[in-house]
């Protein structure tokens, strides 16, 4: 069974290696096959990680379009600790996260990790 996509009017869609933008109507693509795809809305660009939490969002995000997600992984890890050092109530997230990345389960990791991000929205509202 394939996968449907409807693209809105100039949606971008990142399908394995190649980014794509939709013309100036509706469109549905019907994709078959195996391949990491991520709309737009789920896209990071590297000038809007601004914050540790959104940092791991891009991490999380390269590891999933990757053909080699494993070389990613000490650098993400690093971060994971200076961000649990900083904030220890990030732990729980990155408990789950990081058991996702161990079963290669990317996207599942990309979803929490939006959840991770509005835990920090919270916390440095709470600082400021």
């Amino acid at each position: 069974m394939a996968l449907i996509i409807d693209l809105k009017p100039s949606e971008r869609v990142i399908i394995g290696s190649a980014l794509i933008t939709n013309d100036k109507t509706r469109t549905r693509l019907h994709i078959e096959g195996v391949a990491p795809i991520l709309r737009e809305k789920d896209i990071m660009r590297e000038s809007e990680a601004d914050t540790p939490c959104k940092k791991i969002y891009l991490f999380l995000q390269l590891m999933y379009l990757s053909d080699k997600p494993e070389d990613m992984h000490k650098d993400y890890f690093d971060l994971v600790g200076e961000i649990q050092n900083a904030a220890p109530t990030t732990a729980i997230f990155f408990m789950q996260i990081n058991d996702m990345l161990m079963q290669e389960k990317y996207y599942n990791a990309l979803k929490k990790a939006r959840e991770l991000i509005e835990h920090e929205r919270e916390l440095l509202a709470n600082v400021a």
